[in-house]
């Protein structure tokens, strides 16, 4: 069984329809229950043999969290995957964010991921093997147009994903992550329809493209799959070769 944050479109959709296509029955979340319900129904349709259930839940509430985690034990199966995939952000100038506002960005990205995988801890340990995959962003490695509360949120992110994959590595619990760069989704879509600031972003992208959001979910299946098994504490970028990108 999977669980999916911000299930409902981009890439938590393509990563809930991957795992599908692995077999995997499939628990998806996000805070808008008309999208959500939405996406399970598209899923299924894709899927006919599939199973897909879903939950309209905030991640940035810990009292929701909580009740996510409590209504993934009802389904009585533990958990074998993870993916901490819901985020958000509100690109500004560092001075010009409320206290509100950064530390809303923090709750999203890092605070709900870190105790939904302490939450599921108990879950992901019934299981001899299971994974842990936390989405992340190459704004995490290397500044980019983000605004620096996102980028903070996502380097934390991966420093959490490394610090769990070694204590939880006698648990039999794999954790890793992975890193896009831009991706069509439709979070991104009104920056990149800007030609200058696309121009920008392909200038600065090896492969010349923008990611699709399959190819994230690729990159997680992976992370989650039995090939992976020796696979812990590691961050695969998913961006065109823009981290390795010099002059």
């Amino acid at each position: 069984m999977a669980l999916v944050t911000g299930g409902s479109a981009g890439i938590g959709r393509a990563i809930a329809a991957e795992l599908l296509g692995f077999g995997a029955r499939v628990l998806i979340a996000a805070r808008d229950g008309d999208a959500l319900e939405a996406t399970r129904e598209e899923l299924l349709e894709e899927h006919p043999e599939g199973d897909v259930r879903a939950l309209i839940a905030d991640v940035a509430d810990d009292e929701q969290r909580r009740e996510l985690l409590d209504w993934v034990e009802d389904q009585g199966e533990g958990l074998n995957i993870l993916v901490n995939n819901a985020g958000g952000n509100l690109a500004k100038s560092s001075i010009d964010y409320t206290e509100d506002e950064w530390r809303e960005i923090f709750e999203v990205n890092l605070f709900s991921a870190f105790e939904l995988s302490r939450y599921a801890y108990p879950l992901l340990t019934q299981h001899a093997a299971s994974a842990i995959v936390n989405v992340g962003s190459v704004s995490g490695a290397v500044h980019v147009r983000t605004g620096a509360p996102y980028g903070m949120s996502k380097a934390a992110l991966q420093q959490m994903t490394r610090n769990l994959a070694c204590e939880w590595a006698e648990d039999g619990v794999r954790v890793n992550s992975v890193a896009p760069w831009y991706i069509r989704t439709r979070r991104t879509s009104p920056a990149l329809a800007d030609p200058d600031y696309l121009d920008d972003v392909l200038l600065r992208t090896p492969m010349g493209r923008i990611g699709e959001p399959e190819e994230v979910a690729a990159a997680v299946a992976f992370l989650c799959l039995p090939a992976a098994g020796y696979v812990t504490g590691e961050c695969i970028a998913v961006d065109g070769g823009f981290l390795r990108y010099g002059f």
